[in-house]
Order: structure tokens, then sequence, then C-alpha cells
């Protein structure tokens, strides 16, 4: 029996003939409403004709999360007086419920990207809806771009919808081909917004990690909203390990505390999304909660402003959730919750003032998340550097190029991007392509069963207290009873069952710590790690990784490391999870990246030749070499100048004037005299460091070098502008008395420090490639008594002043009150007088 008061009911209705229209006219359309106006429900079940409203079509609703797509076919299910698998079902990875009635089935954007891959026409389908679309997840992006290109390539009568819970859809719309926009407005009852800092201040998050204090303070806050507020609470927190700590401090509060997350077992969220059976709730939730679904009885939120997003350091090979302060679009859908059925109110645990410098959308997974699953489905689809898909975000040409790599290093590509029957393989496993290496290849050496056992732990981390050795977990989770033992056995049941009867390996044995390790190294092999000892290990990649003090892996002397993080603060990783191997199993998971051969480097300032078996950045032997190759060597040398500075070599007085000379020159003149900044120096070695560079074998040779006499190489001889250098930039200048003064070239201008007195009949100030010196007039003990660029006016407006001076001060020298009418002495009167 069709519910139709409850149908009546929602908001959305009013916008349905508009879509409709849009739909008949242009096959596309973008439908903006608010969370719990019946977008997610009504809407599939209108286009599908179940609401006796036009012919019955088959539609296919792609939700972004299982949990969300369990509880969308629940719902439409209940509004139609029916159980699952009827006329309504769904799909999940792992867990299929549908059948030969069905019209509308419900899926993970992941399961549609497997069946578009399967079947592009999408037979017997009508409609897709992409529900959720604004919270940019990579498998909706990449969804939504095969989607058009099926329309415009072979099935233009397929009818698309882009689901949006913000109003922000012009994006989207244009995506669409300039899609219509059709928005539905919610009900929605006032918010007050109540800011809830903690009293003191808290660290913030780094890598998946939260501060106690704000866990402590948020579990207060709930307190707090309860004692103020009626109605249900619902409480957003980052991540299940969050959830579970605030449940625990929520321990004798008057109030049912449910935990709402991806890995919650079905009865609870089923519980939750059913509302209250009389007494106050208070509901725990990850952010599928901001928009995803609607928990019915919440007129308080408490929100901590923290999220999780995908983040990954190429360099390092390490991908992994990251903390981050949520966005203010995720704020709003947040707040709104409390809002839905009544008045209501939210408590934000952070400052108003930091409000206005948050983000203000999430960031698009594309942007941020490792692309090796994306370029594999990209490859696959027919074009693998994704120059062709229509995506409201290009992906990063790093990332697109590390992804590369890994597919190339795993055989799901070939060295033109294209995939290969291995490839195409691994993209029907529904896994990581690192895991689907893994689950192929592991099954060869160690059984397709146990192989699927651990991949099934890698492809869904394990709980806390399962511990951090691999090998362990696997048998905690052979004997568990708790929701991701179930979870996993499911998926191992899954992943055997794609491997096939007929999979090679199938009979072999082993233990459990042996394929742990193989398995876990087959998926991650840069992160095959050696011990460097007491609890430190390096791993191929080069990043240096750490265990805690209470592991019981400290001992191993390789590791194959599963979850590992790095904070931002830290030069090292934390192992989170990892399986003992030994050199052989790393050398048979991790072979692409061994390399033998001849190093020459400068380390500690000297020299260092050897020849290398590594794996990676782990060496694996090494031993010295007496002969090594000259241009190792010389590589070496300037790898050591550019490290430790031109200072090595011989710098005498002379050389480092001439080094200031041509420097002047170049600066003001410009070509062909020289640039020998340090950076051109570097880069031009051979042009004037040969041949003695290339005749060094060590440091020392270095320092012998006479830098002088190699910077004359770069003169300008081959212009005939070199002969020119000692008039351009002359070393010194002759003055009146008949000294010859060193000329200083080492600031802006030319300086020329010289007694006062030698300058007496000296007019005008001397000038050096056309550029006034700056002369430093000294008295006749050397000491500064004047600083001029201009002798003339010095003589008619200075003179006087410093002449009174030094008179009192140096009586037996001569101060006549005309210097040009007296010869340029450096002697004092007597002197003069004798001679």
């Amino acid at each position: 029996m069709i519910r139709t008061e409850a149908l009546d009911r929602l908001p959305v209705r009013t916008a349905v003939p508009a879509l409709r229209r849009a739909l008949d006219d242009r096959g596309v359309a973008v439908l903006c409403a608010p969370p719990g106006t019946g977008k997610t429900t009504l809407v599939p079940l209108v286009l599908a004709g179940l609401t006796g409203e036009g012919p019955v079509r088959r539609v296919v609703v792609a939700e972004p999360r299982r949990i969300a797509a369990r509880a969308a076919a629940r719902r439409m299910a209940w509004l139609l007086g029916e159980q699952p698998g009827g006329r309504i079902g769904f799909t999940v990875r792992g867990e299929r419920v549908v059948g030969r009635d069905t019209v509308v089935e419900v899926v993970t954007t992941g399961v549609l990207l497997q069946r578009l891959q399967r079947d592009q026409e999408l037979a017997g389908v009508d409609a897709v809806i992409i529900d959720e679309c604004h919270e940019r997840h990579l498998d909706a992006d990449t969804v939504a771009a095969f989607l058009l290109d099926v329309r415009e390539a072979i099935r233009p009568d397929l009818r698309l919808v882009a689901a949006s819970a913000t109003t922000d859809a012009e994006g989207w719309a244009r995506l669409l081909g300039d899609a219509p926009v059709v928005e539905a407005q919610g009900v929605s009852h006032p918010v007050e917004v109540l800011w809830a800092p903690p009293a003191r201040p808290v660290k913030p998050p780094h890598g998946m990690r939260v501060d106690p204090a704000l866990l402590t303070h948020v579990a207060a806050t709930v307190r707090r909203a309860l004692g103020e507020r009626e109605g249900d609470v619902l409480c957003f927190l980052p991540g299940v390990g969050e959830i579970g700590r605030v449940a625990g401090q929520l321990a004798g509060v008057d109030a049912e505390v449910l935990q709402v997350h991806g890995r919650a077992p079905a009865a609870v969220q089923d519980a939750v999304l059913a509302g209250s059976s009389g007494g106050r709730r208070v509901v725990l939730a990850t952010s599928v909660a901001e928009s995803s679904l609607t928990v019915p009885g919440v007129r308080v939120v408490v929100d901590s402003g923290l999220a999780r997003e995908p983040r990954t350091d190429h360099a390092r090979g390490l991908s992994a959730l990251t903390t981050v302060r949520a966005s203010q679009a995720a704020g709003r859908q947040r707040a709104g919750r409390a809002g839905r059925e009544a008045p209501g109110a939210v408590y934000r645990c952070w400052d108003q003032a930091e409000d206005g410098r948050l983000a203000r959308f999430p960031s698009p997974e594309i942007k941020v998340a490792d692309l090796a699953a994306f370029a594999l489905q990209a490859a696959c689809w027919g074009d693998p550097d994704a120059s062709s898909l229509a995506l409201l975000d290009p992906p990063p040409a790093g990332a697109m190029g590390a992804a590369r790599e890994v597919l190339e290093a795993i055989g799901a590509v070939d060295g033109g991007g294209r995939v290969t029957e291995r490839g195409v393989r691994m993209s029907r496993l529904g896994l990581h392509p690192r895991l689907a290496r893994a689950l192929l290849d592991g099954a060869r050496e160690v059984g397709a069963r146990r192989a699927a056992e651990v991949v099934a732990l890698l492809s869904e981390e394990p709980p806390r207290e399962y511990g951090d050795d691999l090998a362990a977990a696997l048998r905690t989770a052979r004997r568990g009873q708790d929701g991701y033992a179930a979870r996993w056995k499911q998926e191992v049941r899954r992943l055997s069952s794609s491997l096939g009867s007929g999979s090679p390996g199938t009979g072999k044995g082993g233990s459990d710590d042996a394929a742990a390790g193989l398995v876990a190294a087959l998926a991650f092999p840069e992160r095959v790690a050696r011990a460097r000892g007491d609890g430190a290990f390096l791993m191929a990649s080069g990043t240096g990784a750490e265990l805690r003090d209470s592991s019981r892996l400290r001992s191993a002397p390789w590791l194959a490391v599963a979850v590992a993080d790095r904070p931002s603060h830290a030069a090292s990783a934390r192992v989170r999870l990892a399986a003992v191997i030994d050199e052989s199993t790393a050398l048979l998971a991790s072979g692409h990246l061994r390399v033998r051969g001849e190093e020459v480097r400068w380390v500690d300032g000297e020299v260092v030749a050897r020849a290398v078996d590594r794996l990676g950045a782990v060496e694996l032997a090494v031993r010295p070499l007496k002969q090594p190759d000259p241009e190792l060597v010389r590589g070496a040398l300037v790898e050591g100048l550019r490290r430790e500075g031109l200072g090595l070599l011989r710098w005498t007085r002379d050389s480092e004037q001439l080094r200031l000379r041509l420097a002047f020159l170049h600066r003001v003149l410009g070509p062909p005299w020289p640039d020998v900044s340090d950076g051109a120096l570097l880069a031009g070695t051979g042009a004037w460091l040969e041949p003695e560079l290339s005749r060094a074998r060590r440091r020392a040779d270095l320092g012998r070098i006479d830098a002088g006499q190699a910077l004359r190489r770069l003169l300008p001889w081959a212009t005939g502008e070199a002969v020119r250098l000692d008039e351009l930039a002359p070393e010194r200048i002759e003055v009146p008395s008949g000294s010859r003064i060193r000329v200083e070239y080492g600031g802006e201008q030319p300086v020329l420090a010289v007694k006062l007195q030698e300058l007496f009949g000296m007019g005008e100030t001397p000038r050096v490639a056309g550029v006034p010196v700056l002369v430093h007039l000294l008295s006749p003990a050397g000491r500064p008594a004047a600083v001029t660029a201009d002798l003339a006016s010095f003589w008619q407006e200075g003179y006087r002043a410093v002449r009174a001076e030094l008179r009192g001060r140096y009586p037996k020298h001569p101060w006549p009150e005309d210097p040009a009418t007296v010869p340029a002495t450096r002697f004092t009167s007597a002197r003069l007088k004798r001679s």
C-alpha cells in the first residue's frame, strides 16, 4: 500500500513538474533540494512511474556511501509499502538486494562505475540520478563524466539528473551542457547558533590525530545541550575513533547513545533512521549525516568542526585520510539538521572569529586524493590521460603522473598508458589497484583464500584494538564476533569468489605471518622497510618510519608497512599497521625498485665512491670503489661546491677582487661581461673550472684550484673586450699625490678610500665604467672624515668644516684654505719642507 500522505508531505513534490519538463526537453537536469525534502526518495519513484504518474521506467540512483544507498532503498520501499528486493532494490559492494521486478535500484557510485565499464549502454536503464553530487567525491565526478560520454556517443535517450543539497549548481549545469536547474524549497525552521569554543586552546588536528581535550569538550557540550534543549542531539565528529571516545565519555547520560558511520552494523543504522521510540537520543555521526541521511527527532546539533578528507604524499608514497577543519558549507549543512522538523539550535565548538577563516567548500576529491584508481578507470574507458572527460576540475598533472607510475609498475597499463588485460581484471575487482595487484599476485604465492583475507584487512583498516601487527589482526578477525569481523568475513567471501576456483596457488600453505607480510608488501612495495634500530625503520620510498614503544614489531629486521601517517611536524611516519617480512620477501614484492650500480656522492664534506645494491632508498650491500667513473666524481665535486659553496676553491685577495670587478661590470655594462654570481658559476663549471675540475678527485684537490686564474677564462676574449678590464674596472686608481689606491667593488658603487690630503688639486670625482666612485675621505691617521660622490661640491661646501676639525687634531699636516693651490701629499708640513 503506497503511503500517499507521506509522499504528499515531501516538499520536493512542488519541483517535480519542472523536473519532468526539463528531462522531456533536454534529457538532463540539475536538481537542488535541501536535505529532508525528499529528493532522494520521491524523485526516483516519480521518474520510475511508481507513484501513478507516467510510464514505468527503470531508474538507477547513485549514492556516495553504502549506508546512504541502503537507507534510501529502505525508505523508498517503505513509502511503497514494500520491503527492499521488490520494486525497490539496492546494490553495494558485497551485498545485492534486487529482484526481477526491481524498477528503482540504489547503488553506490563505485558499483555504478563497475557496471559502466562492463556495459557502457546501461541496457534497460532509462534514467540515472547522481545524488549528493555537491560533495565532490571522485567516484561521483567520474560517473558523471562517463555518463555524459554515453549520452553523447550511444545513448542520447538516457536521462541524467545531478541532485545536490546546495544551491551551488552552476558548475554542474555547465558540465551537463547548460542543463536546466530545478530548485525545491525545503521546510526549514530557524536554527539558533551558539558558539561554544573550548575554555583553553586545543592543538590543531594533524594526520588522523585529534586533541583529546577537544573530544572531552565536545562530550561536555553534548551534556550541556541535553540540559538546555529539548529533543534528540546529533553530534558531528570526524571519524569512527572519535565517535567511540566521545561515546565512552557520555556514559551515564539520560539518553540513548547511538553511533552512525559507514562501519556501523545495519541494525544500528536502521534504529537511528527509524526515529526515537520514546526516550531521548544522542546520535554521534560522521559527515555521512550531513546530507545523505535524515535523522528524525533531531532538534540540536553539536558540531566538532572537524572532518576527514583524503590526502596523498606522492613523494613518500603515503596516502590516507587526514583530519581537517570542516568547510563553511559543511557547517551550514550540519546546522540545518537541527531545523528539519522544528526550530532548533546548533552548538559550534569553535570561536565565532574563526568561522570566517574556514574554507568555503570542501576540497574536491580529485584535487587531493590518490588518483591511481581514477587513472585505471580512465584507461579502461579508453582515455588514459582523462583529457576528454567532462570533469568539473581536471586532475592535477603531478598526481596523474604518480598514478601512471603506480599502474605501470603493477602491470595495469603499458608504457603508453593503455590498459592491459591484467589492468582490466584489476579494475573489476572493486579494489584500489594496489590491493588488486596484491590479491592477484598474492593468490599465486599464498593461496587465494589467504590472499583474500589479508587484502580484506587492508581494504578497511581494522579497529585500533586489533593492534599494529597485521598477522595478529588477521587471527583476531577470524575469531572475532564484532561488526568489523562480520564485514571482513563478507569481503573475504566476495574477494575469494572474484578470484574463481581456478585461481593459481589455491593449494599453497605457509604461515599467517608470512602471508600477511607478502601480501602487504605486494600492495605497498614502496613501504617495505628495514630496521635502523630502536623501533625505527627506513622505507624504500626514503621515508623514515617509527613504531610505538609498546609494539611487538620493534625487533623485526624488515617490515611491510600497510598503514602509516606522517604528521606535518614529524620527520618520520608513524606505523599503524605492518607485518614482519624478511629480505627475500622484500625483494620479491619490490624487485622493480632494486638498483645496482656505482654511486659517487658528496657525503659529509668529501667524495665517497661506492658500489651499491639498493632497494629504493634501502641499502642492501655496499663496497668501496677504487677506480670510480671520473664523470661521477666530477658530479660529486660539483655537488660539494653547491652544498658548501665556492669557498672550497683557493681564493686570494686578488682573485676575490677580480670577481667583484667582473660582477660590477656585468651589473653596469651587461654582456659580454660575465655573470659571476654563485648560481651562474655553479651552472657553468665547464666554462671556467676545466681542466682542473676533471682532474680533481677529492676535497683537497678543489682547494688547490686557483679561483682567480680560473675566473680569467670567463673574460670576453673572443670580442677583444677582455683587454679593457683594467681600463673599465681598474684595480687601483692613481691620485694626485702619486699613490695608487685600491678600488673596492663590493657595494653598489665602487669605493675609493684615500687620505683627504692626497686629493688636493683633484677637482672632479673619478669615474669607473662611467660610474662615479664613492670617495671615503680619511684623516692622516686613516680614520673616516667624510664621504662624497661629488668632489667639486665637497671642496666648495664641505671642506671648510672638515678642515676646521682636522687642523685641531693634526696640526703638523698642511690644511690650506684653498686645496687647489697646494700639491697633494701624504706627508706632514715639516716633511714637505725638507723635500
